[in-house]
Protein backbone atom coordinates (compact mmCIF):
# COMPACT_ATOMS: atom_id res chain seq x y z
CA UNK A 1 0.00 0.00 0.00
CA UNK A 2 1.85 3.42 -0.89
CA UNK A 3 2.65 5.61 1.89
CA UNK A 4 0.39 8.43 2.87
CA UNK A 5 3.02 11.14 2.05
CA UNK A 6 3.64 9.91 -1.24
CA UNK A 7 0.06 9.96 -2.20
CA UNK A 8 -0.01 13.15 -1.10
CA UNK A 9 3.12 14.68 -3.37
CA UNK A 10 1.26 12.62 -6.08
CA UNK A 11 -1.82 14.54 -5.77
CA UNK A 12 0.21 17.73 -5.36
CA UNK A 13 1.91 17.28 -8.43
CA UNK A 14 -1.10 15.92 -10.73
CA UNK A 15 -2.97 19.13 -9.71
CA UNK A 16 0.04 21.20 -10.59
CA UNK A 17 0.04 19.67 -13.90
CA UNK A 18 -3.75 20.22 -14.23
CA UNK A 19 -3.34 24.00 -13.76
CA UNK A 20 -0.47 24.34 -16.21
CA UNK A 21 -2.73 22.78 -18.85
CA UNK A 22 -5.67 25.09 -18.06
CA UNK A 23 -6.00 27.17 -21.52
CA UNK A 24 -5.68 30.79 -20.37
CA UNK A 25 -8.56 33.58 -19.88
CA UNK A 26 -8.89 35.42 -23.15
CA UNK A 27 -7.84 38.96 -23.06
CA UNK A 28 -11.01 41.23 -22.87
CA UNK A 29 -11.11 45.02 -24.65
CA UNK A 30 -12.41 47.77 -23.43
CA UNK A 31 -12.28 50.80 -25.83
CA UNK A 32 -11.99 55.17 -24.66
CA UNK A 33 -14.10 57.11 -26.04
CA UNK A 34 -11.97 60.21 -25.63
CA UNK A 35 -14.37 62.38 -28.43
CA UNK A 36 -15.11 65.75 -27.22
CA UNK A 37 -17.96 66.39 -29.99
CA UNK A 38 -20.46 63.71 -30.68
CA UNK A 39 -20.37 62.78 -34.18
CA UNK A 40 -22.36 60.32 -36.46
CA UNK A 41 -18.72 58.79 -37.45
CA UNK A 42 -18.43 58.40 -33.64
CA UNK A 43 -22.27 56.84 -33.69
CA UNK A 44 -21.38 54.20 -36.43
CA UNK A 45 -17.98 53.47 -35.11
CA UNK A 46 -19.67 52.70 -32.11
CA UNK A 47 -21.99 50.17 -33.39
CA UNK A 48 -19.35 48.82 -35.52
CA UNK A 49 -17.15 47.93 -32.82
CA UNK A 50 -19.81 46.68 -29.85
CA UNK A 51 -19.05 43.27 -30.94
CA UNK A 52 -15.81 43.93 -29.99
CA UNK A 53 -15.78 45.85 -26.67
CA UNK A 54 -16.77 44.70 -22.90
CA UNK A 55 -17.20 48.24 -21.66
CA UNK A 56 -16.98 51.77 -23.10
CA UNK A 57 -14.66 53.81 -21.20
CA UNK A 58 -16.37 57.58 -22.01
CA UNK A 59 -14.22 60.96 -20.90
CA UNK A 60 -17.47 63.02 -18.85
CA UNK A 61 -15.39 65.48 -17.49
CA UNK A 62 -12.00 66.87 -17.16
CA UNK A 63 -10.74 69.64 -14.73
CA UNK A 64 -9.79 73.30 -15.56
CA UNK A 65 -6.86 75.37 -14.29
CA UNK A 66 -8.43 75.52 -10.71
CA UNK A 67 -9.41 72.18 -10.17
CA UNK A 68 -13.31 72.20 -10.95
CA UNK A 69 -14.86 69.80 -13.59
CA UNK A 70 -16.05 70.85 -16.73
CA UNK A 71 -18.05 68.01 -18.51
CA UNK A 72 -18.15 66.93 -21.60
CA UNK A 73 -21.53 66.19 -23.26
CA UNK A 74 -22.06 62.85 -24.02
CA UNK A 75 -25.16 60.98 -26.31
CA UNK A 76 -26.43 58.18 -24.15
CA UNK A 77 -28.46 57.39 -26.52
CA UNK A 78 -25.97 55.87 -28.46
CA UNK A 79 -23.89 54.59 -26.33
CA UNK A 80 -27.04 52.57 -24.69
CA UNK A 81 -28.12 51.17 -27.99
CA UNK A 82 -24.55 49.62 -28.22
CA UNK A 83 -25.94 47.21 -25.33
CA UNK A 84 -22.52 47.76 -23.55
CA UNK A 85 -21.88 48.64 -20.13
CA UNK A 86 -19.88 51.86 -19.81
CA UNK A 87 -17.57 53.39 -17.23
CA UNK A 88 -17.30 57.27 -17.23
CA UNK A 89 -13.96 58.19 -16.73
CA UNK A 90 -12.76 61.67 -14.98
CA UNK A 91 -9.89 63.36 -16.20
CA UNK A 92 -7.59 65.34 -13.79
CA UNK A 93 -4.80 67.15 -14.96
CA UNK A 94 -1.77 66.12 -13.82
CA UNK A 95 -0.34 69.56 -13.26
CA UNK A 96 -2.75 70.17 -10.79
CA UNK A 97 -0.52 71.08 -7.27
CA UNK A 98 -3.39 70.75 -4.72
CA UNK A 99 -7.51 70.63 -5.26
CA UNK A 100 -10.40 70.89 -2.77
CA UNK A 101 -11.28 67.25 -2.10
CA UNK A 102 -14.65 67.54 -0.54
CA UNK A 103 -15.55 70.14 -3.55
CA UNK A 104 -14.11 67.39 -6.46
CA UNK A 105 -15.41 64.44 -5.24
CA UNK A 106 -18.93 66.00 -4.46
CA UNK A 107 -18.82 66.88 -8.70
CA UNK A 108 -17.89 63.62 -9.18
CA UNK A 109 -20.91 62.25 -7.64
CA UNK A 110 -23.21 64.59 -9.23
CA UNK A 111 -21.86 63.22 -12.28
CA UNK A 112 -22.71 59.92 -11.03
CA UNK A 113 -26.14 60.70 -10.08
CA UNK A 114 -26.81 62.55 -13.82
CA UNK A 115 -25.59 59.45 -15.84
CA UNK A 116 -28.26 56.71 -15.23
CA UNK A 117 -27.23 53.26 -14.67
CA UNK A 118 -23.43 53.37 -14.80
CA UNK A 119 -21.01 50.39 -14.53
CA UNK A 120 -17.73 52.48 -12.86
CA UNK A 121 -15.78 55.31 -12.63
CA UNK A 122 -12.54 56.21 -13.87
CA UNK A 123 -10.07 58.69 -12.55
CA UNK A 124 -7.26 59.33 -14.75
CA UNK A 125 -4.48 61.52 -13.28
CA UNK A 126 -1.09 61.78 -14.30
CA UNK A 127 0.43 63.11 -11.27
CA UNK A 128 4.18 62.82 -10.21
CA UNK A 129 5.33 60.10 -7.83
CA UNK A 130 5.66 62.76 -5.16
CA UNK A 131 1.74 63.67 -4.94
CA UNK A 132 0.54 59.87 -4.98
CA UNK A 133 0.31 60.26 -0.75
CA UNK A 134 -2.34 62.57 -1.12
CA UNK A 135 -3.89 60.84 -4.73
CA UNK A 136 -4.19 57.80 -2.32
CA UNK A 137 -5.45 59.38 0.15
CA UNK A 138 -8.43 61.53 -2.23
CA UNK A 139 -9.24 57.73 -3.99
CA UNK A 140 -10.09 56.64 -0.62
CA UNK A 141 -12.51 59.12 0.03
CA UNK A 142 -13.90 59.16 -3.02
CA UNK A 143 -14.11 55.11 -3.40
CA UNK A 144 -16.03 55.33 0.51
CA UNK A 145 -18.31 57.95 -0.76
CA UNK A 146 -18.93 55.84 -4.32
CA UNK A 147 -20.10 52.42 -2.22
CA UNK A 148 -20.66 49.42 -3.99
CA UNK A 149 -19.69 51.29 -7.94
CA UNK A 150 -16.37 49.80 -8.67
CA UNK A 151 -13.66 52.69 -9.21
CA UNK A 152 -10.72 52.11 -11.65
CA UNK A 153 -7.83 54.68 -12.28
CA UNK A 154 -5.09 54.69 -14.75
CA UNK A 155 -1.68 53.86 -13.84
CA UNK A 156 1.99 55.49 -14.92
CA UNK A 157 4.95 53.01 -15.13
CA UNK A 158 6.51 55.82 -13.71
CA UNK A 159 4.90 55.04 -10.63
CA UNK A 160 6.02 51.60 -10.33
CA UNK A 161 9.96 53.16 -8.22
CA UNK A 162 7.30 54.53 -5.44
CA UNK A 163 6.26 52.35 -2.29
CA UNK A 164 3.32 54.71 -2.75
CA UNK A 165 2.33 52.90 -5.64
CA UNK A 166 0.41 50.69 -3.25
CA UNK A 167 -1.39 52.21 -1.36
CA UNK A 168 -3.15 54.07 -4.66
CA UNK A 169 -4.19 50.62 -6.10
CA UNK A 170 -5.07 49.37 -2.45
CA UNK A 171 -7.38 52.53 -2.76
CA UNK A 172 -9.12 51.39 -6.47
CA UNK A 173 -10.84 48.51 -7.32
CA UNK A 174 -8.73 47.93 -11.00
CA UNK A 175 -5.93 50.23 -12.17
CA UNK A 176 -5.01 50.18 -16.30
CA UNK A 177 -1.55 50.38 -16.64
CA UNK A 178 -0.47 52.98 -19.67
CA UNK A 179 2.27 52.00 -21.65
CA UNK A 180 2.02 54.52 -24.20
CA UNK A 181 2.84 58.21 -24.34
CA UNK A 182 4.65 57.50 -20.97
CA UNK A 183 8.40 59.12 -22.17
CA UNK A 184 9.51 61.73 -23.77
CA UNK A 185 8.09 62.22 -27.01
CA UNK A 186 11.76 62.16 -28.65
CA UNK A 187 11.53 58.56 -27.45
CA UNK A 188 8.47 57.90 -29.61
CA UNK A 189 5.04 56.63 -28.96
CA UNK A 190 5.36 53.22 -28.24
CA UNK A 191 7.93 50.17 -27.21
CA UNK A 192 6.97 46.48 -27.29
CA UNK A 193 9.83 45.39 -25.14
CA UNK A 194 9.46 48.53 -22.65
CA UNK A 195 5.73 48.09 -22.43
CA UNK A 196 6.27 44.06 -22.05
CA UNK A 197 8.80 44.70 -18.97
CA UNK A 198 6.59 47.25 -17.33
CA UNK A 199 3.54 44.77 -17.56
CA UNK A 200 5.29 42.41 -15.69
CA UNK A 201 6.65 44.43 -12.99
CA UNK A 202 3.16 46.07 -12.30
CA UNK A 203 2.03 42.40 -12.44
CA UNK A 204 4.31 41.91 -9.51
CA UNK A 205 3.18 44.56 -7.75
CA UNK A 206 -0.77 44.45 -8.64
CA UNK A 207 -2.57 42.44 -5.99
CA UNK A 208 -5.67 43.34 -8.01
CA UNK A 209 -6.75 42.76 -11.62
CA UNK A 210 -5.51 45.48 -13.85
CA UNK A 211 -5.99 45.89 -17.60
CA UNK A 212 -3.01 47.56 -19.94
CA UNK A 213 -3.95 50.78 -21.80
CA UNK A 214 -2.70 50.28 -25.56
CA UNK A 215 -2.23 52.58 -28.45
CA UNK A 216 -3.95 52.61 -31.95
CA UNK A 217 -3.53 56.31 -32.63
CA UNK A 218 -0.43 58.44 -33.92
CA UNK A 219 0.39 62.28 -32.34
CA UNK A 220 2.01 64.84 -33.73
CA UNK A 221 5.10 66.57 -31.66
CA UNK A 222 5.92 70.25 -31.58
CA UNK A 223 9.22 71.96 -30.40
CA UNK A 224 10.38 75.18 -30.13
CA UNK A 225 13.82 76.38 -31.65
CA UNK A 226 15.01 75.93 -28.52
CA UNK A 227 13.78 72.27 -28.21
CA UNK A 228 11.66 72.79 -25.94
CA UNK A 229 8.38 71.08 -26.01
CA UNK A 230 5.13 73.13 -27.41
CA UNK A 231 2.52 70.88 -28.13
CA UNK A 232 1.41 67.15 -28.49
CA UNK A 233 -1.38 67.12 -31.50
CA UNK A 234 -3.74 63.79 -31.13
CA UNK A 235 -7.15 64.05 -31.20
CA UNK A 236 -7.54 67.33 -31.07
CA UNK A 237 -5.65 70.39 -32.87
CA UNK A 238 -2.55 72.12 -31.06
CA UNK A 239 -2.86 75.58 -30.62
CA UNK A 240 0.96 76.26 -31.72
CA UNK A 241 2.84 74.02 -35.08
CA UNK A 242 5.99 75.22 -33.36
CA UNK A 243 9.35 75.92 -34.90
CA UNK A 244 9.93 71.89 -36.03
CA UNK A 245 7.34 68.62 -35.36
CA UNK A 246 7.47 65.23 -35.93
CA UNK A 247 4.72 62.59 -36.34
CA UNK A 248 5.03 59.75 -34.19
CA UNK A 249 2.63 56.39 -34.79
CA UNK A 250 2.45 52.86 -33.18
CA UNK A 251 2.09 50.25 -36.00
CA UNK A 252 -0.11 48.33 -35.91
CA UNK A 253 1.75 44.73 -36.22
CA UNK A 254 4.28 46.25 -33.18
CA UNK A 255 1.11 46.53 -31.28
CA UNK A 256 -0.27 43.02 -32.36
CA UNK A 257 3.39 41.72 -31.12
CA UNK A 258 2.57 42.64 -27.82
CA UNK A 259 -0.62 41.40 -27.67
CA UNK A 260 0.46 38.26 -28.93
CA UNK A 261 3.42 37.91 -26.38
CA UNK A 262 1.04 38.44 -23.86
CA UNK A 263 -1.27 36.00 -25.29
CA UNK A 264 1.48 33.09 -24.96
CA UNK A 265 2.35 34.32 -21.32
CA UNK A 266 -0.34 36.35 -19.67
CA UNK A 267 1.14 38.37 -16.26
CA UNK A 268 -0.62 37.37 -13.32
CA UNK A 269 -3.69 39.43 -12.81
CA UNK A 270 -3.93 41.05 -15.98
CA UNK A 271 -7.85 40.59 -17.40
CA UNK A 272 -7.74 42.70 -20.06
CA UNK A 273 -7.19 45.60 -22.64
CA UNK A 274 -8.12 49.22 -23.19
CA UNK A 275 -7.88 50.74 -25.98
CA UNK A 276 -7.00 53.89 -26.57
CA UNK A 277 -9.14 55.64 -28.34
CA UNK A 278 -12.10 54.27 -30.50
CA UNK A 279 -11.43 55.11 -33.93
CA UNK A 280 -13.48 57.05 -35.94
CA UNK A 281 -13.25 58.10 -39.91
CA UNK A 282 -12.97 61.49 -38.81
CA UNK A 283 -10.01 60.98 -36.74
CA UNK A 284 -6.95 61.25 -39.13
CA UNK A 285 -4.39 59.88 -36.86
CA UNK A 286 -6.46 56.80 -35.64
CA UNK A 287 -6.27 53.44 -37.46
CA UNK A 288 -8.72 52.78 -39.19
CA UNK A 289 -11.67 50.31 -37.71
CA UNK A 290 -10.77 47.38 -40.21
CA UNK A 291 -7.22 47.54 -38.99
CA UNK A 292 -8.37 47.69 -35.04
CA UNK A 293 -10.67 44.88 -35.41
CA UNK A 294 -7.80 42.96 -37.33
CA UNK A 295 -5.60 43.78 -34.46
CA UNK A 296 -8.35 42.28 -31.74
CA UNK A 297 -8.60 39.40 -33.50
CA UNK A 298 -5.47 38.31 -34.12
CA UNK A 299 -6.13 38.28 -37.79
CA UNK A 300 -2.28 38.33 -40.58
CA UNK A 301 -1.35 41.99 -40.61
CA UNK A 302 0.49 41.30 -44.08
CA UNK A 303 1.54 44.57 -46.01
CA UNK A 304 0.60 44.89 -49.48
CA UNK A 305 2.32 48.58 -50.48
CA UNK A 306 3.25 49.69 -53.85
CA UNK A 307 4.87 52.26 -55.16
CA UNK A 308 4.31 54.02 -58.41
CA UNK A 309 4.86 57.27 -60.82
CA UNK A 310 2.09 59.03 -62.61
CA UNK A 311 2.68 62.45 -64.70
CA UNK A 312 3.18 65.66 -62.08
CA UNK A 313 1.73 68.40 -62.50
CA UNK A 314 4.97 70.10 -64.01
CA UNK A 315 6.23 69.14 -67.19
CA UNK A 316 9.10 66.12 -67.35
CA UNK A 317 8.00 65.29 -63.66
CA UNK A 318 6.63 61.98 -62.21
CA UNK A 319 4.65 61.90 -59.03
CA UNK A 320 5.98 59.15 -56.24
CA UNK A 321 3.08 57.79 -54.36
CA UNK A 322 2.13 54.72 -52.76
CA UNK A 323 -0.93 52.58 -52.72
CA UNK A 324 -2.01 50.25 -49.89
CA UNK A 325 -4.17 47.56 -51.77
CA UNK A 326 -4.43 45.39 -48.04
CA UNK A 327 -7.32 45.45 -45.97
CA UNK A 328 -5.44 46.57 -43.10
CA UNK A 329 -3.11 50.10 -42.29
CA UNK A 330 0.02 49.24 -42.76
CA UNK A 331 3.23 51.17 -41.21
CA UNK A 332 4.62 53.60 -43.93
CA UNK A 333 7.96 52.18 -45.69
CA UNK A 334 11.45 52.97 -44.69
CA UNK A 335 13.21 53.66 -47.60
CA UNK A 336 12.11 54.38 -51.47
CA UNK A 337 14.65 53.34 -54.44
CA UNK A 338 13.90 55.28 -57.39
CA UNK A 339 15.36 54.41 -60.51
CA UNK A 340 18.91 54.17 -61.64
CA UNK A 341 18.08 57.18 -64.03
CA UNK A 342 16.34 59.73 -62.06
CA UNK A 343 18.77 62.53 -61.79
CA UNK A 344 16.79 65.06 -59.78
CA UNK A 345 14.18 64.33 -57.40
CA UNK A 346 12.77 64.78 -53.66
CA UNK A 347 10.36 64.05 -51.13
CA UNK A 348 6.80 65.03 -49.44
CA UNK A 349 4.49 63.89 -46.73
CA UNK A 350 7.13 62.51 -44.35
CA UNK A 351 9.68 61.78 -46.88
CA UNK A 352 12.98 63.36 -47.93
CA UNK A 353 15.68 62.60 -50.47
CA UNK A 354 18.67 60.65 -49.64
CA UNK A 355 21.70 60.71 -52.37
CA UNK A 356 23.86 58.05 -51.91
CA UNK A 357 26.70 55.96 -54.23
CA UNK A 358 24.57 54.08 -55.67
CA UNK A 359 21.56 56.25 -56.47
CA UNK A 360 18.75 58.24 -55.18
CA UNK A 361 16.01 57.03 -52.44
CA UNK A 362 13.06 58.63 -50.75
CA UNK A 363 13.70 58.19 -46.82
CA UNK A 364 10.83 58.37 -44.72
CA UNK A 365 11.51 60.98 -41.72
CA UNK A 366 8.12 60.55 -39.83
CA UNK A 367 6.24 57.63 -38.40
CA UNK A 368 2.71 57.17 -40.17
CA UNK A 369 0.98 54.52 -41.53
CA UNK A 370 -0.90 54.36 -44.87
CA UNK A 371 -4.79 53.41 -44.42
CA UNK A 372 -6.14 50.64 -46.34
CA UNK A 373 -7.16 51.00 -49.95
CA UNK A 374 -5.60 54.36 -49.94
CA UNK A 375 -2.97 56.21 -51.48
CA UNK A 376 -0.30 59.07 -50.75
CA UNK A 377 2.13 61.27 -52.55
CA UNK A 378 5.49 61.29 -51.04
CA UNK A 379 7.75 62.95 -53.95
CA UNK A 380 8.57 63.16 -57.42
CA UNK A 381 11.18 62.88 -59.45
CA UNK A 382 12.85 63.35 -63.24
CA UNK A 383 13.60 60.44 -65.48
CA UNK A 384 15.33 60.25 -68.61
CA UNK A 385 13.74 56.57 -69.24
CA UNK A 386 10.56 55.14 -68.99
CA UNK A 387 11.69 52.92 -66.92
CA UNK A 388 9.94 53.94 -63.42
CA UNK A 389 10.23 51.02 -61.30
CA UNK A 390 10.49 51.95 -57.64
CA UNK A 391 11.44 49.33 -54.81
CA UNK A 392 9.99 49.48 -51.50
CA UNK A 393 12.19 48.68 -48.42
CA UNK A 394 10.88 48.39 -45.14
Amino acid sequence: MPHPRGLMMLLVLLLGLAACSRPSVPLTHDAYVWQRQWSPSLTFALHQSADLVRDWRVLAAQTDANGQLRTVTIDRAALAATGRPVILVVRIDGQLVQWDEDALIAQILALRQGAGDIAGIEIDHDCGTARLPAYAHFLGRLKQSLGTLPLSITALPAWLSSGDLDAVLAAADEAVLQVHAVQSPRAGLFDVALARQWIEMFAERSKKSFRVALPNYGSKVSWDTDGRLLAVESEAPALSAGAQSRELAAAPREVARLLSLLDDDTPRHLAGIVWFRLPTADDVRSWSLPTWRAVIQRRPLAAQVTAMAQPGMVAGALDVLLRNDGEVDVSLPATLALPPDCAIADGINGYQLDRRSDGLYLKRKQDGWLRSHRQRPVGWMRCTSSNVDIHVAN
